[in-house]
């Protein structure tokens, strides 16, 4: 064997990397360990404050020696393998960067009617189209005010040198297009840095290039609220003078005679109306008492005393019941239900204009506490000093450095400095307000207002807000990390709960071992030693696997490991065709082992490196398109083929031919009773079934369109956006009672519920108010949610997992995808297939050096589509309520991968028969080439479905749907390689040749 020592040396170095990388692994666990050990109470219960305590305290200390190499805890989570958010709990979030509060920036702030026209249509075109969001804005703007420049828009001070007058429209679309590049990327950098202080282990932050969009992988979070609030919010700090209750009484007053005033003219209208209902009705009376009488007296005398009961009211001086309610502390107070009131009030055009122009309300970021006479449950509303044209006097650019720290009284509030320009105007802003307030405000909110008592010199400053230490933490982080450019929203998100983390664990250690036992003893009991070799092989290639994984510092999910299985299923297939070829071999002269061993590695090469190939390029356009889990799944499976690849062609020739060197080879067989006893000589004629083929799935495909356009496709939340939620009972529950339950509370929107994995646990997804993505509107269809379910079953809602008991629910796992992502996440997907389908069909068209031989392959994929998308919805039809969705998207192209393997085989086979001559015809070249063939086809295709039911049995109810479309492709692939990629290609060349021979006899 060539190059024997080449493999050798680079098997043991891949395996000396994956074992240190994957040592750290198991460091990282015993540390883990040891601090669960010294957390726990006698009762074993863990305290998580103490479990953390011990393992912050070893941070920045050695605790592992890797030959003379020491590591801190630090270095060994940095290094250990990263478990995706489905396998240990997280936050997958998807933030987009609004560019709209870009371009008004760019502006000016530009009040032009036909530019804020044009940003409003941009933003509802984005919501079903794949261009960015300038490039609907200059289209918009276009289609509205065709002859209006974007310069006379854009041109203005805070843009001269780079935008006038003069400019074009293409240099001036060039100057804001890379200043939205530039702000997503100043985006992308204070997010990353935020995240970074937070304390996240091992975080995944990126851009989505070609979008305003950025991706986060947050494992372990425990408080998704905390995150989101951290990542929304734009940091823009502001320091404003406070108008006094002297200063501002007189405007409220004028604003309060215009509440009075506006309210006299509703009840005057009001009271018209009722009186001249009472005097129609009263006029009809006497004719209605003759047939039937329709009020008594009593209703009559009601409805009058109620109008001269408005009439005197409305006579009477009074003050509006939403202004001047309640004062307390030198600033306005009122109850938390009557917040969106107030907004009302206070944005009303009318009463902007009787404020002055450097007036304006801020609400107090939180709640106080409750004083006497007063419900707990108020609100501050300070009335600010900030200029509409300037802003405020002093704004957070001038912060250089932000920290936790606690106040005189032991309180958490937050230091910080700043600059020297920075620390003269504070001590200007100060020395003007001694003995007044100064609000420090954060995004809209005010924090803190306190007392001037001297002029502050030196720009060091506090804020302090009733915080918690968390909350504390979390404001200096923002302050330091920079204000964002422009407002962030949350489009995309899944929470996934740790208790849901470790199921999902045990279900996917569960599915490995148990594919690796049966697929161990089916090739012993099929190849005898050479099943064994093929075992050590497949053993080595999972270790590759996680050692590669871990090296790379890719995320091992729960589709990872559906990767895992497969490849344990799709990697003994190159070992099948070796041994089939070797076989083969033997049978022509079972005398020359080492001759038919050569021979089978030898012609057996191109073909896996065909199929591999093949293979790989699907798993290359699902990373691309994918996202989550779903690129998890897409690396695992292509560091599975080529880990396989090396290990099944390279590793078992070494250790076969050591096995078989001189006087050595009877320590080798590929021959046991069971092989000898199944598919021996195959002589099937296939080619002659094809059309009888060809009628059964053309009717399966009919009825699976017929049953879609009927009934629908059961899209999950990844592709028609909203939002889903698994709740878990201490007892069982009916998904269809619940879910009329949940309709009422939601305002009658579309609402599923349906069994997860067990009858103790939901699944509920819904589009309420899908179009809103904000954190209102998340918060708002949580709380509907959560009352509806507690008003129906009377159990209680518990926040904490830990905590499920009898008479509690717990939502383990919640998941949000907006519209416009939704849109993004069909589009990619479809993507993916198409070119997945093009790549193959130009390759195979290549490497076979005939059009037909890809035309046959690419037929038979979008045959094996089409099939599994119709029994997917058959299947809804009767009951499985299976969605389509990103990993359906996954198990799709799996499929076309697992086919085109099939596929390539026979097609090899063909060519190779082909190239040998042996003077049969066409059709009996085809038929001959499937028949030898066919072992490996059905054992690669046994081996595979056993593994594929195990994950569908042992895999969660995550990858149900995975695995049910993984099972139908399979067998579907294996018999469309059969009975229409082939027939394709020999009825492409026979109609051809008819066409050919029909001209001849016309010339």
């Amino acid at each position: 064997m060539r190059n024997k020592t080449g493999i050798i040396t680079l098997t043991i170095i891949i395996t000396a990397l994956s074992l240190f990388y994957l040592s750290f692994t198991l460091v990282s666990r015993g540390i883990n360990e040891e601090a669960n050990e010294y957390a726990a109470d006698a009762s074993g219960k863990i305290n998580y404050f103490a479990k953390q305590a011990y393992l912050d305290s070893l941070w920045n200390k050695p605790v592992y020696n890797f030959l003379g190499m020491e590591f801190t805890y630090k270095d060994v989570k940095e290094r250990e393998l990263n478990l995706g958010l489905d396998l240990r709990g997280g936050m997958h979030v998807t933030l987009e960067i609004s560019p709209v509060e870009i371009l008004v920036a760019l502006s000016g702030d530009n009040p032009d009617p036909d530019f804020r026209e044009a940003l409003k249509v941009a933003e509802s075109k984005q919501a079903s189209s794949q261009a960015t969001f300038t490039e609907l804005f200059f289209q918009s703007l276009s289609e509205l005010a065709p002859n209006k420049s974007l310069a006379s828009i854009f041109a203005n001070s805070a843009n001269r040198g780079r935008i006038d007058f003069g400019s074009t429209d293409e240099q001036v679309r060039k100057v804001i297009e890379e200043e939205v590049e530039g702000a997503i990327d100043r985006a992308f950098n204070v997010i990353r840095t935020r995240i970074d202080k937070f304390g996240v282990s091992q975080p995944v932050i990126q851009r989505i290039q070609g979008t305003g969009r950025i991706q986060l992988e947050l494992p372990g979070v425990d408080n998704p609220q905390r995150i989101r609030k951290l990542l929304q919010g734009v940091a823009k700090l502001e320091f404003l003078e406070v108008w006094t209750p002297q200063e501002f009484s007189p405007y409220l007053t004028r604003v309060n005679d215009y509440l009075v005033k506006k309210k006299k003219a509703e009840k005057a209208v009001q009271t018209e109306n009722t009186t001249e209902e009472l005097v129609t009705e009263s006029e009809e009376a006497p004719a209605a008492q003759e047939e039937e009488s329709l009020f008594d007296s009593e209703d009559i005398n009601a409805d009058s005393a109620a109008a001269d009961s408005l009439l005197q009211e409305l006579a009477e001086p009074e003050v509006s019941d939403l202004f001047l309610l309640l004062r307390a502390r030198d600033a306005l107070l009122y109850s938390m239900s009557d917040t969106g009131k107030i907004n009302k009030i206070i944005n009303d055009e009318a009463v902007q204009a009787l404020l002055p122009p450097d007036l304006q309300f801020m609400w107090d970021v939180k709640p106080i506490a409750g004083a006497d006479n007063i419900p707990t449950e108020n609100i501050m509303l300070y009335a600010v000093r900030k200029s509409r044209i300037s802003g405020a006097p002093l704004t957070g650019e001038v912060i250089v450095d932000a920290n936790q720290s606690f106040d005189q009284r032991g309180m958490p509030d937050v230091s910080m400095s700043m600059n020297i320009e920075g620390a003269k105007k504070w001590k200007k802003l100060t020395g003007k307000n001694v003995n007044k307030q100064i609000a420090i405000a954060l995004d809209g909110y005010v924090y803190s207002a306190p007392n001037v008592i001297q002029e502050i010199a030196g720009g060091n400053s506090s804020i302090t807000g009733n915080f918690t230490v968390e909350e504390a933490k979390d404001l200096a982080n923002v302050l330091k990390a920079g204000k964002l450019p422009a407002p962030t929203r949350i489009v995309e998100e899944v929470v996934v709960g740790p208790s849901l983390g470790m199921e999902a664990q045990n279900q996917g250690i569960i599915s490995v071992v148990a594919g690796l036992i049966v697929v161990v003893l089916f090739m012993i009991a099929y190849y005898s030693k050479g099943g064994m070799v093929a075992n050590i092989a497949l053993v080595i290639n999972i270790f590759f696997i996680l050692g590669v994984l871990a090296q790379l510092g890719a995320a091992l999910t729960l589709p990872g490991i559906a990767g895992i299985v497969l490849t344990i299923g799709m990697s003994i297939d190159a070992n099948v065709l070796i041994f089939e070829r070797i076989r083969e071999e033997l049978k022509k002269d079972s005398e020359n082992l080492m001759g038919a061993i050569n021979q089978g590695y030898d012609r057996a090469f191109w073909t896996i490196f065909d199929s591999n190939l093949t293979t790989f390029l699907t798993g290359i356009f699902l990373y691309s398109f994918g996202s989550g889990p779903v690129k998890g799944f897409a690396v695992t499976l292509m560091i599975g083929i080529a880990c396989s690849f090396f290990s099944a062609v390279f590793i078992t020739r070494v250790i076969v031919s050591w096995m078989t060197k001189k006087g050595n080879q009877s320590n080798i067989s590929f021959v046991t009773p069971l092989s000898k006893a199944l598919l021996s000589a195959p002589n099937f004629n296939f080619m002659s079934k094809r059309k009888i083929a060809y009628a059964f799935s053309t009717g399966l495909i009919i009825i699976g369109i017929g049953v879609i356009a009927t009934s629908g496709l059961n899209l999950g939340v990844d592709f028609q956006g909203g939002r889903s939620y698994v709740i878990e009972f201490k007892k069982d529950v009916v998904p269809s009672e619940i879910e009329v339950a949940i309709k009422k509370g939601l305002e009658g929107a579309d609402i599923e519920a349906k069994t997860f994995g067990s009858s103790q646990k939901l699944k509920i997804t819904t589009n309420y108010l899908v179009e809103n993505e904000s954190s209102a509107a998340d918060s708002l269809v949580m709380n509907a949610l959560v009352a509806s379910v507690e008003s129906f079953t009377g159990d209680t809602y518990e926040p904490a997992e830990e905590l499920l008991a009898e008479g509690k629910f717990i939502i383990p796992s919640t998941s949000k995808v907006g519209a416009t992502i939704a849109d993004d996440i069909a589009a990619s997907s479809f993507k993916a297939v198409l070119f997945s389908l093009m790549a193959i069909f130009f390759y195979i068209w290549v490497r076979f050096r005939n059009w037909r031989f890809g035309l046959g392959a690419v037929v038979a994929l979008f045959h094996d589509s089409l099939i599994v998308l119709s029994v997917y919805s058959i299947a809804n039809l009767v009951g499985l309520s299976l969605e389509i969705d990103q990993v359906f998207i996954a198990a799709m192209l799996t499929v076309i991968g697992y086919s085109i393997n099939d596929t390539v085989v026979v097609f090899d086979r063909v060519r190779e028969y082909i190239n040998l001559g042996i003077g049969h015809s066409y059709i009996e070249t085809l038929n001959e080439s499937v028949n030898s063939t066919l072992s490996r086809t059905l054992i690669t295709s046994v081996t595979t479905l056993i593994v594929i039911l195990i994950l569908l049995f042992f895999g969660g109810e995550v990858l149900r749907g995975f695995s049910f479309a993984l099972m139908v492709g399979i067998l579907i692939g294996t018999y469309s390689s059969i009975f229409v990629a082939t027939p394709i290609v020999y009825d492409t060349r026979h109609l051809l040749e008819n066409k050919e021979d029909k001209e001849k006899e016309n010339a």
